[in-house]
């Protein structure tokens, strides 16, 4: 089977199956939401190349997708993950210059629990070598 030469995106989800990336798109009005879309998908064709004023660097690993409405500011915390996979973790609005401690608090927490449950996870390798 031959890998993907394309970007897939992916939400995170919490144990108990949640995805709070898509609960806090679900809170947008549609103009808002639409144009998140229509940025995530603008992300997968570009992205690590991906800039401003569509994405920024925050730390380490970590990364936003930015999105303004006429008097909101939305940011979305995502990743670049093995096998082209750009996986978000957490969505807010930001009221302040700089990225809230707390929001990436929530967004370090995601990434390490989606990198420990990866870890766990049998990879399509060990599958296919047990057919």
């Amino acid at each position: 089977m031959q890998p993907s030469t394309e970007w897939t995106i992916e939400l995170y989800i919490e144990p108990n199956g949640r995805s709070p990336v898509e609960e806090f798109l679900d809170t947008l009005d549609l103009k808002t939401r639409a144009r998140f879309r229509w940025s995530m998908e603008q992300l997968r064709v570009r992205n690590v190349r991906a800039r401003e004023p569509l994405a920024r660097h925050l730390e380490g690993d970590l990364w936003e997708l930015r999105e303004e409405s006429r008097t909101n500011i939305y940011r979305i915390i995502y990743f670049f993950f093995t096998g082209r996979r750009i996986i978000f973790l957490h969505g807010f609005q930001k009221k302040s210059p700089k990225t809230p401690r707390r929001e990436l608090e929530t967004a370090r927490r995601r990434y390490q629990d989606f990198l420990a449950r990866e870890e766990r996870r049998p990879s399509s390798y060990d599958t296919e070598k047990n057919d």
